[in-house]
């Protein structure tokens, strides 16, 4: 035993009291100061039969991240108890240690044995969740094989696992899951995690522009921001009509795009898009004249130098000298 219960034996005791109130209390007065020696206990009580200790147990296991804490807080998400199981999965999300990766993926698919938990969607979730910051190469093969399950929850966290590792071999089937699942979230973050790519390839600008005409404005919104930052060739074309969409968080994902691309034909409707009743999509028209530094944009941007939203006139004053910059320099030269 450690030299801090070794110096109260009184607080052992209780640990191990018959009453659950009292073994709760004595768990909560441990985790005040606790260290990883004292992760055994916080294990130990992870089995108790009550489920108040349990829960105190997952949440003081937060603190003490270690493999042998990461395989008991997994296995607590198969707990009767709801609330303990939302301790564990939150315990788990806070893993920043790579070690902590081995024992989560022996519990996932194709890496589990025949005698792995029969996980239910939540805990199948959450242990992805788990794994996602931590990197580790070995969840490529669990993450890709989950893009397959019959749950969104589940699809939606082996996406954030992939997109985390940017393996080039997880291109391919996020873009097909970008343009076919059921579900608009997964879409969603499959378009997300595509921002990994370093290039263009045909099957990632495929699609992102399928996922400009989604019908879930979500979708849309996130590929008009993926598809900017790819450069991608003909997507200052593809963006332009985005600047139409009838969602104004759409418009200023697009305006915020053609911006970064210094797209030409985007100086009229951009100029349109500074008398917008929204004063974060006229901010974000008027930056990105300003990117694109052409001449034509300045009568527009002289109209909200006086704009109610102080952010906008900034943004208008900021963009006009970007321009008389550009322009003074090509006289210079």
């Amino acid at each position: 035993m450690t030299t801090l219960l070794q110096d109260d034996p009184q607080l052992l005791a209780r640990l191990h009291a018959d009453d659950s109130g009292i073994r709760r209390l004595a768990l909560l007065e441990l985790a005040d100061f606790a260290g990883d020696e004292h992760t055994p206990l916080f294990i130990a009580a992870l089995r108790d039969t009550e489920a108040g200790v349990r829960l105190e147990a997952a949440r003081a296991l937060e603190a003490l991240e270690s493999p042998e804490a990461a395989h008991a807080l997994a296995l607590a998400l198969d707990d009767s108890d709801e609330a303990v199981r939302q301790a564990a999965a939150q315990a788990l999300s806070e893993l920043k240690q790579p070690s902590s990766a081995a024992p989560l993926l022996a519990l996932l698919p194709p890496l589990a044995g025949a005698d792995a938990p029969a996980w239910t969607p939540f805990a199948r979730a959450a242990l992805l969740r788990a794994l996602r910051e931590l990197r580790a190469p070995g969840s490529l093969e669990p993450g890709l094989l989950a893009l397959g399950d019959v749950d969104a929850s589940v699809r939606r966290e082996a996406v954030a696992v992939l997109g985390w590792l940017k393996h080039p071999s997880a291109l391919a089937p996020l873009g097909a899951l970008a343009g076919n699942d059921p579900s608009p979230d997964v879409r969603r973050a499959a378009i997300g995690a595509l921002g990994f790519a370093t290039g263009a390839a045909d099957a990632v600008r495929s699609a992102l522009l399928a996922g400009l005409v989604d019908v879930s404005w979500q979708v849309r919104e996130e590929a008009a921001g993926v598809l900017g930052k790819l450069a991608a060739p003909g997507a200052g074309d593809a963006l332009l009509p985005l600047l139409d969409d009838p969602y104004w968080q759409v418009r200023l994902r697009a305006a915020r795009s053609l911006g970064r691309l210094r797209h030409a034909p985007a100086v009229a409707p951009l100029a349109l898009a500074l008398q917008n009743t929204v004063a974060n999509l006229r901010k974000e028209a008027a930056l990105a004249l300003g990117e694109i530094r052409l001449p034509q944009a300045l009568p527009a941007l002289a109209t909200v130098e006086d704009d109610p939203d102080p952010e906008v006139r900034k943004s208008a004053r900021l963009a006009i000298r970007q321009i008389q910059l550009e322009q003074g320099t090509q006289v210079a030269a």
